[in-house]
């Protein structure tokens, strides 16, 4: 029987397939700079022009960005196919903000459920940092942050669940996130009491992906979302409410 010659892998390729997991699990995200050559070489005990090597062909395939001077970038593009003309639509649409509140039904809830099931001591550090990002910007009434920590808190959720296409939706949609809980949060902070409950239900979540209890974890991210949408329709309900008594009274 003859034998076919094991053909060995250029190192070039070894790097650039190492390179490319780390983009998709999300140790690299987009915008994010790479370690300079002579620091990535060492780690990847690879000789610089190799390293150099698979740069290139990582650059060509539009996954790495290098500047002159500068270093080299993950592609900020990475993810990013919900562009802002679309975002814009979104915004000025309500029902198209109901309709993103129903999708993140569905995928923070199986999200929630494999961080439960997955997380390591890393993520749960995660987490609790980006809880107490929350719980600051949240004690300081700051409402930009508080929506902002909040988005990121749901995103830190998504890399806790290590499913690379669960991660990479939720990070192409972070804007339309953000927005969204923006106007939800806008809508429902005003009513007593809702902001403090909001606040409680991240910690509950927290407290189930934690205790790496799956079925709780989804649990509290349908609450969570199912209470937003109902505080949502009675502020609707309580405005309409008001325009009416306005009017009656012919202020």
């Amino acid at each position: 029987m003859a034998y076919q010659r094991v053909k060995q892998p250029k190192i070039s390729d070894v790097i650039m397939a190492q390179l490319e997991a780390m983009i998709l699990e999300g140790s690299l995200k987009p915008g994010q700079q790479l370690p300079p050559e002579r620091e990535l070489a060492a780690q990847f005990e690879v000789s610089r022009p190799s390293l150099r090597e698979a740069l290139q062909k990582l650059s060509a395939r539009g996954l790495i960005i290098s500047r002159q001077g500068g270093g080299s970038f993950v592609s900020e593009k990475i993810g990013s196919s919900m562009v802002d003309p679309l975002t814009e639509l979104f915004s000025t649409h309500p029902e198209a903000q109901n309709d993103l509140l129903e999708f993140r039904h569905a995928i923070e809830g199986v999200s929630a459920y494999y961080a439960a099931l997955r997380c390591t001591e890393a993520d749960k550090k995660r987490l609790q940092r980006c809880y107490a990002d929350l719980q600051a910007a949240h004690d300081e009434k700051l409402f930009e942050q508080e929506t902002k920590a909040d988005a990121e808190f749901h995103l830190a959720i998504a890399e806790a669940s290590h499913n690379a296409v669960l991660l990479h939706t939720m990070r192409s949609l972070f804007t339309l996130l953000h927005n969204n809980i923006y106007a939800n949060l806008e809508s429902v902070y005003p009513k007593r009491d809702t902001r403090e409950r909001i606040h409680e239900q991240h910690r509950v979540l927290l407290d189930a992906i934690v205790a790496e209890n799956p079925e709780k974890a989804r649990n509290a991210a349908h609450d969570h979302l199912a209470f937003i949408e109902e505080a949502i329709i009675e502020q609707g309900k309580e405005s309409t409410r008001q325009e009416r008594a306005i009017r009656r009274s012919g202020v």
